[in-house]
């Protein structure tokens, strides 16, 4: 829990939009939350966008990536999570992506 606390405290002095992230607290077994972790969820409620508690997900690997098999209930908790985000940020309807602007070619030197 330090070293998340030390992220959003360095993330809060860089200037990063915490208020566009979702944070997504994913137990690694059955039960409930240790006390810590319902801490830092309280502590990251008012700086976040959204923070969302998953049961456990067998599929879902310690990397943090979500797999297909993830049971549809909790993929649509998380997308829900991250376009109430996106709206909060930008509006509903979501505006046009940009285009990218085109590649420069190197100048030889």
């Amino acid at each position: 829990m330090r070293a998340l606390q030390t992220a959003v405290a360095a993330a809060t002095a860089e200037g990063l939009p915490l208020q566009r992230t979702v944070v997504v607290f994913v137990s690694l077994g059955e039960g409930r939350l240790p006390t810590a972790v319902k801490t830092a969820m309280t502590m990251l409620d008012s700086r976040v966008a959204e923070v969302v508690s998953m049961p456990f997900e067998p599929q879902i690997r310690t990397g943090g990536g979500v797999h297909e098999a993830v049971r549809p209930k909790s993929r649509i908790e998380l997308t829900t999570a991250v376009l109430a985000s996106a709206h909060r940020s930008w509006g509903e309807p979501l505006p046009p992506a940009a285009e990218p602007a085109p590649l420069r070619t190197p100048i030889p030197s």
